[in-house]
């Protein structure tokens, strides 16, 4: 049993569009295929035990244990990867209970998809479920523990923490959209020049300023002090000499702590001697060199929250702890308190286990003790000189019962330091009294303070403290989002993303959008390739300058990764064609239209989907679709047309030569087909399907009818405005075209423009694409020796694992259904245009089907340099 494949989903996608994070996995179970769990003795009992949460498990059963039930009457062992790569991600801390299993068409291979929520996680699980299950089959011994390890230690350097997953999640709910920048906490919300920036608590809100004096202690102390806020006396020091000087200024019991620390870190409470002192300053600088020495304030810790210049939350937080019962020693109360089923690694629950680390230990070596001391009854034991949630410590909510002088206090210390985020750590007995009452006092100010102990306090009320970030960062009306069109099909989609995103362009809109040719951020090209997938959709989606994206979706990046958005406003389907069957598992013309299909099932409900109602696939997807439809057709009588819009649909067709868009019962006519430049005086009808899909996006999009006319006639086709699509050139004696057609129906619909277009004799440079099928590749010929007199045979130079003595062999024999034809074989694709063009002969045309589409119309515009030179000597 092995993984021929494994791709990771990052979107809405072909096996689920519900599902974006999912893994697919292609297994070939060699010597299992066909093998059922009933068929291997003891398989189920060993399987129960080594995973017992299996149990929750339901299978299609629909109830718990329905899966174990499954696995003793006997199922396929693919469909216990499947469960066992989810359960693997449980136990790792990460919720994830997608999947599902299904047989691929490649024989005793089966395709395996469940979700993940880190990839890391995801991929390293499905791995280890293959090995786990092979180990269970055969009876052997399997370290799980190892791979559970693993998963935490991955979850904690992939996850974002609960602060930021709080904030992203109220985004969420709001149907706002985030991207993760990095690998840490930096998070987009929304889209284009309406995203805002959060890392970690901090958001593009926070001043530069304020974080800076946050983070030096000293600095913000005197402005508090000034400001008539309690705080603590204290000084910095460097040296052991400076700290001597400051004992005896402030007395003991006093703190010590690096002037630049957080979380905590190199801080030691209730020093009483000058020992501990001397211990507490070489700790602090560990992480600074300069040292806070205060007074040590009696009392409880407390965080109180401000956002936004108002107090949202207050939390009374406790150390990590354990209490004796004289019969347990320290080690097995911690471990006690670590079987809470809250408790878990670093973040991955509500309360973080207990470490016995140097802290600890150095606390147990003060007081005699060790982790395998006996505590008396009800003694309490504080094992961290800090009370935070993420060494073990415990939060209790008190929002509602804090003394409104502290809770106006808070407010003016956010005002102080000028944090829209603010953290206020404060030592005193009792919050609900006034701080100067209490004599408790303002111990530091966090810039980017935790949430943690607010979403899931230990005790008390739950507090959704992300609410008002999202308030503060998206006000009501403040959009998020900006309009996104997405195009796909087997052809035209680059012709119809350049002429749609020229239409948005025209309206004054800052566009950004990808092609096969590259990405555009307002008709700059700032990438160049084949950008048609999910990373080049968020590197415009990411783009500040951005108000609206117009994005092509290939087959190649969906099937790779999926799209790189969950929804679009307007989705555009041209066509579903024989191109690329065979590859990545799609074999057949109703697996490309599912393919296909991803993009306008995640279009919004009142968005549009815009279909070719001339292409049966195409023309079907719309009964699966809950947003809104809109047909387009080069048939004014098309049926599907007519009963769309006699109930009320929108349409856009070519009635009468012209270009005309259906609404209602009510006909808007836009242009003279011949008259836009893109059809070719109409000669380029695949060109016209186009410019309807196109249209019919921008009506949708609430662009004026004039300004789509407009926008219409200004989009010249050319080499630089559409490079590889349509690409003409005159030449005094003939003419040439240059295009990327590179399948049967891209050559077919070139076909259609050259039976009405005059000449004398028609040239066809072609190639044959090293990864299609023998018929594929003997159509591409048959349509060549119909459509042309004289045929060039190029070859590519990425054969993509082909031998180019086969596909050679296939061309030739599609090209000799037609009869015998001029056929010359001139591998290199410069050469073999060199000839075509240097032995044109008068009235001729000659057709470019290129590979290197840059180089080839470079060549095409030398030589009618070098022509037009020979005119002017003749």
């Amino acid at each position: 049993m092995e993984i021929v494949d494994l791709r990771i989903m990052r979107g809405p996608n072909y096996w689920s569009v519900k599902h974006p994070k999912i893994i697919v996995l292609k297994i070939a179970l060699h010597e299992y295929s066909g093998v059922l769990t009933s068929n291997i003795p003891g398989f189920a009992d060993r399987l129960q035990q080594m995973f017992p949460g299996l149990y929750e498990h339901r299978g299609s059963e629909g109830v718990e244990g329905g899966f174990f039930k499954l696995v003793s009457e006997g199922v396929r062992i693919t469909y216990v990867i499947e469960h066992i790569a989810l359960e693997l991600q449980n136990l790792g801390g990460m919720d994830c209970g997608f999947g599902r299993t299904m047989p691929s068409p490649d024989k005793d291979k089966d395709f395996v998809i469940f979700s993940y929520s880190e990839e890391r996680a995801g991929e390293y699980a499905a791995r280890a479920a293959v090995k786990i299950t092979e180990a269970l089959i055969k009876g052997t011994k399997y370290n799980l523990q190892r791979d559970v390890d693993r998963l935490h230690e991955i979850r904690e350097d992939e996850h974002i923490g609960p602060s930021t997953y709080s904030i992203v999640s109220e985004a969420v709910s709001r149907n706002i959209p985030y991207i993760r920048l990095n690998k840490n906490s930096l998070i987009q919300l929304g889209y284009g020049v309406n995203q805002k920036r959060i890392q970690a608590t901090m958001t593009c809100r926070t001043s530069v300023f304020a974080a800076e004096l946050a983070g030096d202690k000293n600095a913000t102390k005197d402005m508090l002090r000034e400001g008539g806020v309690p705080v603590p006396r204290g000084t910095t020091v460097y040296d052991a000499a400076e700290l001597k000087e400051a004992v005896a200024e402030l007395g003991y019991p006093i703190v010590t702590k690096p002037l630049d620390g957080n979380h905590g870190k190199g801080a030691t409470i209730n020093i009483k001697n000058w020992k501990d002192a001397l211990k507490g300053l070489n700790e602090a600088q560990k992480y600074s060199e300069a040292v806070i020495v205060e007074q040590f304030i009696e009392g409880f810790d407390f965080r109180l929250l401000v956002i936004n210049k108002k107090f949202v939350a207050a939390a009374k937080r406790t150390p990590a702890m354990v209490v004796g019962d004289g019969i347990s020693t320290i080690q097995e109360l911690i471990d006690k308190v670590n079987e809470d089923p809250r408790r878990g690694v670093g973040h991955e629950k509500v309360l973080t286990r207990i470490k016995v680390d140097k802290q600890t230990n150095a606390i147990l070596r003060d007081k005699d003790l060790t982790t395998k001391s006996v505590l008396p009854a009800d003694e309490i034991l504080y094992l961290k000189s800090t009370a935070n949630i993420s060494t073990g410590g415990t939060a209790t909510d008190v929002t509602d019962i804090i003394d409104p002088y502290n809770v106006l206090m808070a407010e003016r210390i956010a005002g102080i330091i000028g944090l829209d985020v603010c953290g206020i750590d404060v030592m005193t007995t009792d919050i609900a009294i006034p701080l100067n009452e209490a004599r408790g006092a303002v111990l530091e100010v966090n810039a980017a303070p935790g949430f943690r102990m607010h979403i899931s306090p230990t005790e008390g009320l739950p507090r959704n403290v992300a609410e008002p970030v999202i308030d503060m960062l998206f006000p009501r009306g403040c959009p998020s989002r900006i309009p996104i069109i997405a195009v796909t099909g087997t052809n035209g989609k680059t012709t119809t993303t350049r002429l749609t995103a020229h239409i948005i362009k025209s309206c004054g809109y800052q566009v950004g959008f990808t092609t096969t040719d590259g990405i555009y951020i307002q008709d700059r090209l700032l990438e160049k390739g084949d950008t048609t997938g999910a990373l080049s959709t968020e590197f415009v989606l990411k783009d500040p300058t951005v108000n609206f994206a117009v994005l092509e979706c290939a087959r190649g990046g969906m099937l790779r990764s999926g799209l790189g958005f969950q929804h679009c406003d307007v989705g555009i389907v041209t066509n579903v064609a024989a191109d690329h069957l065979g590859l990545k598992d799609i074999h057949t013309l109703e697996d490309m239209a599912r393919v296909k299909a991803v993009v306008p099932k995640t279009v919004n409900p009142d968005g549009y989907a815009i279909l070719n109602a001339d292409d049966n696939l195409v023309y079907a997807m719309g009964k699966e679709l809950s947003c809104k439809v809109a047909y387009f057709s080069l048939d004014e009588n098309n049926p599907r047309i007519l009963k769309h819009i006699a109930r009320g649909g929108l349409a856009a067709v070519l009635e009468n030569g012209y270009i005309s868009i259906f609404k209602n019962s009510y006909k808007i006519r836009i242009d003279r087909a011949a008259d836009i430049p893109l059809t070719f005086g109409g000669r380029a009808r695949f060109n016209i399907e186009n410019v309807l899909a196109a249209i019919l996006a921008a009506y949708a999009s609430h662009v004026a009818v004039d300004d789509i006319k407009t926008a219409l006639r200004t989009f010249i086709p050319s080499p630089a405005k559409t490079p590889g699509r349509m690409n003409l050139f005159k030449f005094p004696n003939f003419e040439v075209l240059v295009d990327y057609a590179h399948n049967a129906a891209g050559l077919k619909a070139i076909g259609e423009f050259l039976n009405n277009t005059q000449a004398a004799r028609k040239v066809g440079i072609i190639a044959g694409v090293g990864d299609r099928r023998p018929e594929d590749t003997r159509e591409l010929g048959r349509l060549a020796g119909e459509l042309f007199d004289e045929i060039i045979i190029r070859q590519d130079k990425d054969l993509r694992g082909a031998n180019p003595d086969e596909i050679l062999y296939h061309l030739k024999q599609g090209i000799n259904y037609s009869g015998e034809k001029d056929v010359k074989v001139i591998p290199e694709e410069m050469r073999a245009i060199a000839y075509a063009l240097e032995n044109g002969t008068r009235d001729s045309f000659i057709c470019i089907f290129s590979e290197e589409i840059s180089e080839a119309i470079k060549m095409v515009e030398n030589f009618r340099v070098i022509q037009d030179r020979r005119v002017l000597v003749e």
